[in-house]
Formats: structure tokens, sequence, C-alpha cells
């Protein structure tokens, strides 16, 4: 995630642009492809990506991520790599592609340096990313039915974005000079939310460079993204231009302003379009985690919400047919945290209090809450209150606590609030209420406080 572009003034979202017509032709391809609007495999069937992002060229040791998300239902994962010219290089693309197959994932391959060419010093070109590409082609020719290459992370920052429009129409016809027959994924400027519309604008250029007519274009929602007017007339520009559209990337709506994440999961499944969340684990803030130290024991609030929740992976992924036969690996339960640096994806949040744990238990039926204060400024705060059940499975629950420095909640995620004066009761919602023997979930919420922000006492009642 992109946090320089929280700030992005709301008039920024109002430029408009005349829509035409495109009919792409279809391309009669041996590998992944598009026909139409859509991605399909070899033979025929439409396959719509549910997946999840993977921070693997930081993260090398955690190879069980890719058993792990599968486990959870997804059927592609984008694997985030290194060029070399500031992170990597990725030497073990063969490996990583492996994995994919073994836990029968598709594998999205992107170079990541090239994240706000223009506007971060230290970023790769796109001309860069598709040197790096050549001296992979070895291991990724013959891979076309199970890999997509994802030229280049957020290419362009938002400086001249306009920029983005020949770079990325040279890197197509680079990797087509250059003997690549993969479904080919670019994603837009302005760090990849296309706040000007430059790839909305100009999609029909890049198409055309494409020999092949193999290209999927790429856009990523964040805090642009947080009225639902905006993201449905982002859709619906590629679906009149007859252009094939993916979400490469979002995070979900943890505090007002962020990415209306319940839009686009309901719009991607309503209108066939793929998703890939960013992101499994290791951000340096980990509110966008989805596993807590990438354990899939310990999914957050954002991964119990995009794995389980309505329109979610689990409900709606479908495996890649090329897979039918093969024999996935069993899941690791648990997984090791590397101590390797993440990127400085988004401004890091530490722990400013010791957390608060207390269990109850109600017929038989128990359940523990622990209160984290993940964040504190001047004013105002950020908790996260962690629920898991007992020696039994459990329908639903409620946490308590009383704050007893005036503290007050003025929004919560994932639980629905009830107070009264200085106590508060957070009721599970829809999509995580159900918990089995020893299973966890989360929920968060912003509070406001002045003097003192002491971690209060909870308490856990389960049915």
């Amino acid at each position: 995630m992109k946090k320089a572009l929280l700030a992005l003034s709301a008039a920024a979202l109002t430029a408009a642009a005349s829509l035409f017509v495109f009919a792409p032709p279809a391309y009669a391809a041996t590998g992944l492809h598009i026909s139409g609007r859509n991605v399909v495999e070899a033979n025929g069937q439409n396959f719509i990506m549910r997946g999840v992002n993977h921070p693997h060229v930081w993260y090398t040791s955690q190879t069980s991520s890719f058993a792990n998300v599968k486990a959870l239902g997804a059927n592609t994962i984008r694997v985030v790599l290194g060029s070399g010219k500031r992170w990597g290089p990725s030497s073990d693309v063969a490996n990583v592609i492996s994995l994919c197959k073994q836990n029968k994932l598709i594998c999205v391959l992107e170079v990541h340096d090239t994240t706000g060419y223009g506007e971060d010093g230290a970023a790769a070109t796109l001309d860069e990313a598709v040197n790096y590409w050549i001296t992979q082609k070895s291991v990724l020719v013959g891979q076309e039915n199970y890999v997509i290459i994802n030229i280049g992370n957020e290419p362009i920052g938002n400086t001249n974005p306009s920029q983005w429009i020949d770079a990325t129409s040279n890197a197509v016809k680079k990797m087509r000079s250059n003997g690549f027959e993969h479904m080919l994924m670019v994603d837009a400027p302005n760090w990849g939310q296309d706040w000007q519309n430059v790839m909305r604008d100009n999609a029909q250029t890049i198409w055309n460079a494409d020999t092949l007519k193999n290209t999927l274009f790429s856009i990523h929602m964040y805090s642009v993204y947080s009225q639902a007017s905006t993201i449905t007339s982002y859709f619906d520009a590629f679906q009149t231009m007859g252009l094939p559209l993916v979400i490469g990337e979002f995070g979900w709506q943890f505090s007002s302003g962020e990415v209306d994440h319940e839009t686009i999961l309901a719009q991607a499944q309503a209108r066939g379009l793929g998703y890939l969340g960013w992101s499994w684990s290791g951000n340096t803030d980990p509110i966008l985690d989805m596993a807590t130290s990438f354990n899939p024991a310990q999914l957050t609030t954002w991964g119990q919400r995009i794995f389980n929740g309505t329109n979610g992976i689990k409900a709606t992924a479908k495996e890649a047919t090329i897979f039918s036969g093969v024999t996935s690996p069993s899941a690791s339960t648990s997984a090791s945290a590397s101590a390797s640096p993440s990127p400085s994806v988004s401004p890091s949040r530490s722990p400013s209090a010791s957390p608060s744990t207390s269990p109850t238990s109600s017929g038989g039926k128990t359940c523990t809450a622990t209160y984290t204060i993940v964040n504190s400024w001047p004013g105002g705060f950020q908790a996260d209150v962690k629920v898991t059940a007992g020696s039994a499975a459990i329908s639903g629950w409620a946490v308590s606590w009383t704050f007893a420095n005036g503290q007050t909640v003025t929004q919560m995620w994932s639980a629905t609030p009830t107070t009264s004066g200085a106590s508060v009761t957070a009721r599970n919602v829809s999509y995580n209420g159900s918990l089995a023997a020893a299973g966890s979930t989360s929920f968060g919420f912003l509070g406001s406080w002045n003097g003192t922000n002491a971690v209060p006492a909870v308490s856990c009642s389960a049915s």
C-alpha cells in the first residue's frame, strides 16, 4: 500500500474523459490469455483471480505461505520479486513457480523495484524491469499456463504520470520482441491508483502495443477509492471500453476515508473481475496484514474478512482447471516469522501499552479477548482486540470493557459496538462470529483520549 496518496484531493477524482467502445480480438493461445474482457485458460475456461499478495522478496524463508494461502481458499498468489535495482535480485523464480504449481495457485510475478518511478528516486524504470525478466526467461518459457508476468509494480508516481503511456507501451513491445508469450499485467501510474485516469484513458494504446493482445490492466485501490461511486465508475469505464481489468491490490476500510473494500468485493463478484488483496503478512504497518506473523491460525480482521466473508475468497474462488488431477501438499498450521525487514509500505505503528486479556465462560463455551493499543497520538489512538474461542467451537461472542480515563470509541470495524457512558460492548458481525475451538478473529477501533489512556480490563462471553 502506498500511503503517499492518502492526502489526494477529492477534486482530482472528478477528472472526466470521453469513453469509446472497443472490441479487442480474441487471442488463440496455449496458455492463460484474454478473451473479450475475460482471463481464460488454454481450454477456454474463464478464470477469475481470487487471491492475495505475498511479499516474498523480503521474506524468502516464508515458503509455507503458498500452502497456507491455498488452504484458505485462494486460487492465485501475486508474488513480490526484486530486480536487483532496489531489492533482490530474485534468483529463485523457478522455485517460486514450483511452489505455486505444487499448491495449485496461478502465479502472478511482479517486479517491485519500479514502485513510484519519477517520484521515488530509488525506483527502477519499466525498461529495467523488462531487462530483469529477460534474465529469467529460461525459467519462464513453458510456464504460460501457470504464470502471469506483472511487468512492474506501480511503475510511475504522481510526478508526470503521462510518461506511463510510452514507458508501458515500450515495455510491452520489448517483452514480446524478446519472445515472451505469457499474459502480461500492467499496473497504473499514480502509485497504482490512476487517480488522474492516465491508464483508463490510454488503455487502448497499450492494448494496441501488444502484438498478442494478451495484456491485463491492473488497478490498485486504496484511499482514492473510499466512495462506492468512484469504484463503480472506474469499473464501468473498462467495461464500456471492452478491455480486461483486475484489482491487483487493495486494502480495507480500517478507518474513515480508507478504501471501500465492501464495494470492491461485491462489484468484483457481480462483474466477474479478479482481485488480489494486499497483503498476506509482513507489512511495516501491520494493519494491512491478513495473518499475524505469517501464521494462518492468527488471521487478522482483514484476513477474516477477505478469506471468510461475503464475496470473499473462500466463497467465490474456483481453482484453475489446469490443476485438475494434481494433488496439493497439506498446509502448515503455523509458520515462523522471518527476521528480515519489510519495506516501508506505510507508516509504522508500534504498540504503546501492554495488552489486557480476560476469559469468560457461558454454557460451557468460552472465549478470551486481548485488548492492545497499536498506535497513539495526541487526542487519539487505535486499538485491536483479538477474540479466541476456548476448547469448544462458538457461534457468537461479545467483548466488554469500561474505560477508566474518559476515553471514547469514535469508529469500530468488524464488530458492532454498544456504549453506555464509559462502558463498551462489542459484538461479532455476520462473518466473524463462528469460531472453531481455539480459533481466533479480531476487530479494531479508533478512539479519543486526553491525558491518560490506560488499557482496560476486558471480558469475553461466548454463545
